[in-house]
């Protein structure tokens, strides 16, 4: 007997209730907050964060044979759609990082497993610890040259990605709503942070762009977020004692398609105009499958940003962390991603 169980998520647009609709996270709109922003006191007790002197965070600004005389060769090289590779080490999953290497000088890290070393935070402590001695600004000024920007932070940002100024780096906190703790955490210099631009930006001067790539090099990008979202999907599921996915190509190609249909449709959907629903296109891919389910996204600057914000989805996360799911694929087109899980 054939059991067919699809986890439909669809458009989300504001921060209303989650289980109404189908949402699509929106790399543009933010995630539902946590309200530690409002919990926040302005002490004067609190202390902005001391100098860093290990971990990730001092990789900022090493050369490419300094990291590879220090952590050895990376396991992959991923081509970024902003002027940086990914070195991505993966010896397993408490040990994942990526560090963003541009010119011969590391530009970003971001560290998700459990025993990075993340400092002056760690993966998985409380984000009322990091409140409770940290005051967060709403906004972050960079100046390069006679150039000036200022990120504005939302209150979603706030609570569920904040930035943080270390003086010559800038952190990304990737928060956890529904466990209260810290899930990953991105270093960057100015300039990567200003090609990325994830959160809104004002500026006067010049406004830091990022080279149009080719075709191939895009296709290149695309299959880097792929695999990184997989990784990714599994040193989540591991975080939850739940079995590793394995990557199913045929399933990956359904996603791809949809990806590519997406950017024609603005608002998102899990319903194809041309190949129908999720069962509809996985037979047309020819795939065998007992369950299955599907994450959509848009508009993410990279595979990490995108993972984060279906961790903070109720429907996305329930769907990544089904015990029941065996196989997943995922297809990355530009900045419009799915994850598609199979159950054999």
């Amino acid at each position: 007997m054939l059991i067919i169980i699809f986890f439909v998520i669809g458009i989300y647009l504001n921060i209303g209730d989650e289980d109404e609709g189908n949402p699509l996270i929106d790399g543009n709109k933010g995630v539902n907050p946590n309200g530690h922003i409002n919990e926040r006191s302005t002490s004067s007790e609190k202390e902005g964060v001391t100098e860093v002197t290990e971990g990730l965070a001092v990789t900022i600004g090493k050369n490419a044979k300094e990291i590879e005389r220090e952590y050895g060769k990376p396991d992959r090289i991923d081509l970024s759609a902003y002027g940086y590779e990914w070195w991505v080490y993966k010896k397993d999953y408490n040990n994942y990082f990526q560090l963003a290497v541009e010119n011969e000088k590391v530009v970003s890290a971001y560290g998700i497993g459990d025993e990075v070393n993340v400092a002056p935070f760690k993966i998985g402590q409380s984000i009322d610890a990091i409140y409770s001695s940290l005051y967060v600004e709403p906004t972050v000024d960079i100046e390069v040259g006679h150039s000036s920007y200022r990120f504005e932070l939302s209150e979603e940002d706030m609570n569920m990605r904040p930035l943080i100024d270390l003086g010559n780096i800038n952190v990304q906190l990737y928060l956890d709503k529904f466990t209260g703790t810290v899930s990953s955490v991105r270093f960057l210099n100015d300039s990567a942070l200003l090609k990325q631009k994830p959160y809104e930006l004002t500026y006067h001067g010049e406004l830091v762009t990022v080279k149009d790539l080719s075709d191939e090099d895009m296709a290149k990008v695309e299959d880097g977020n792929e695999q990184q979202i997989f990784d990714i999907t599994n040193i989540m599921r591991s975080r939850f004692d739940l079995k590793p996915l394995e990557w199913d190509a045929a399933t990956a190609e359904v996603a791809y398609l949809h990806s590519r249909e997406m950017k024609d449709t603005p608002e998102g959907t899990h319903v194809s105009e041309t190949k129908g629903d999720l069962e509809n296109r996985l037979d047309a891919g020819h795939v065998k499958y007992r369950a299955a389910g599907e994450n959509i996204a848009a508009h993410y600057v990279d595979a990490a940003a995108v993972m984060e914000g279906w961790l903070n989805s109720k429907g996305h996360r329930d769907a990544m962390l089904n015990e029941e799911f065996t196989g997943l694929g995922v297809g990355v087109y530009k900045k419009y991603y799915t994850q598609n899980f199979i159950k054999r």
